[in-house]
């Protein structure tokens, strides 16, 4: 009886051997951060601005040609403003670079790493994740849609859930014309 077991046991050991050395790998794609682009929308009560970030990494994951996971990594240094010229275009980009807006000497990225993927279509997914910007990280969620070697999607991020106050009326009174919305809005092709 102890053989038939012990038998049974080094049998079973050794197809679950077999088997995780069979198991499928992820695909790991890297992003083109030549290729891929960021633009993005904030809008006030008095108009809006919008300019271009860009991704300093990232890599999507698929098995079996079906998306998996994901990770990015945004470089803040690099945001612009493209609807000023000048000097307040260099105001702008200072401002939202300071402590009021990302603070970026002291958080130079902003990451996204997925903990879920969903598909919505064969072509569409609903990615889950991890958003950190500002130091301060909360569950976010967004669509892609991909074709061919392409991604595309908006992510809308509400800046008063990472602590970025200036002008938002969700934590200051009165500010009248000077409101500045919470959410604003990223568009991304990624290109991989």
């Amino acid at each position: 009886m102890k053989n038939y077991i012990l038998k049974t046991s080094l049998i079973l050991f050794v197809g679950l051997l077999i088997a995780s050395f069979t198991s499928l790998k992820v695909e790991k794609k890297a992003v083109d951060t030549s290729k891929s682009t960021i633009e993005w929308l904030g809008t006030k009560v008095t108009g809006k601005h919008n300019g271009t970030i860009k991704l300093k990494s990232g890599s999507l994951h698929f098995e079996h040609k079906k998306l998996v996971g994901g990770e990015f990594v945004v470089d803040m240094a690099t945001i612009i403003c493209t609807d000023l010229q000048g000097d307040s275009k260099g105001k702008l980009e200072r401002h939202l670079k300071s402590d009021d807006f990302f603070g970026v000497a002291t958080f130079p990225e902003a990451h996204f790493k997925t903990t879920k993927v969903t598909a919505v279509s064969p072509n569409k997914y609903l990615l889950t994740g991890n958003l950190t910007i500002k130091g301060k990280t909360l569950e976010h969620s967004f669509t892609l849609d991909f074709e061919n070697n392409k991604a595309n999607g908006t992510i809308i991020i509400d800046r008063s859930k990472f602590d970025i106050k200036y002008g938002s009326g969700s934590f200051f009174d009165n500010l009248g014309d000077k409101a500045i919305h919470d959410n604003f809005e990223l568009k991304v092709m990624l290109i991989f």
